[in-house]
């Protein structure tokens, strides 16, 4: 992932905490979450907290229903990490972002399959999107009574 070398240890933390919020995106109906929505959300939410730091309040919007609803979960998390007193400077979130939003962009090319950069992070992030989906019936512990 050539997008987050320049990051910094802070910016990494904020990646993995987006990219969580990502993965964990479940779309309403029969919508899926594809590598063009990751764009456009990572996009829109970069593009509000630069402006804000320009001292301009103006809230970017995603195009897709899919990527605003996104966009409105990494704000949320934004905020919420405001509230719990650990500063987000808008600087270092966009950057982390504008990261995002490149990697997205490069390895979900118009060739590849929709979700590629999805699938490539789940694998990073040890996720089974399909496992979420579906409630196991196998007991929790290897330990039975």
């Amino acid at each position: 992932m050539p997008t987050i070398e320049t990051l910094t240890e802070r910016q990494h933390q904020l990646f993995f905490l987006f990219q969580s919020v990502i993965t964990r995106h479940r779309p309403e109906g029969f919508a899926r979450l594809v590598d063009a929505d990751v764009v456009e959300a990572t996009g829109a939410v970069a593009a509000t907290l630069e402006t804000a730091a320009k001292g301009v309040i103006y809230e970017h919007q995603a195009q897709s229903v899919v990527a605003q609803k996104l966009a409105g979960e990494l704000r949320a998390i934004v905020e919420e990490i405001r509230q719990e007193g650990t500063v987000v400077y808008d600087r270092e979130a966009a950057l982390t972002l504008r990261a995002i939003e490149q990697g997205a962009r490069t390895i979900g090319a118009p060739t590849s399959a929709p979700d590629t950069y999805l699938s490539l992070i789940g694998r990073l992030l040890q996720v089974n999107r399909a496992s979420d989906q579906q409630p196991s019936a196998a007991p929790k512990s290897i330990i039975l009574p």
